[in-house]
């Protein structure tokens, strides 16, 4: 069975970061991107295959895309206690 997984990639002061909203647990961090994702790729490919193995039921994956979007919030000038 083939997935489609949603991976989101965090960028920390010294790495990168990486988790799949839909498969709790699997994590991984890189020095670049593209380490990241490759061992993230890596670290889903043991996961599921472990749960696959242990009979538990699979995620429900349901993403088709993603995007990152920029919002702009004002913020108020005064601070009251």
């Amino acid at each position: 069975m083939r997935y489609k997984v949603l991976v989101v990639l965090e960028k920390a002061p010294r790495n990168y970061s990486a988790y799949a909203p839909n498969v709790p647990g699997c994590i991984a961090a890189g020095k670049t991107i593209e380490e990241t994702l490759e061992l993230m790729q890596e670290a889903l490919q043991a996961h599921l295959e472990w749960m696959a193995q242990d009979g538990d039921l699979m995620p429900e994956i349901s993403a088709v895309d993603a995007h990152v979007l920029e919002i702009e919030v004002s913020t108020p000038t005064t601070v009251t206690a």
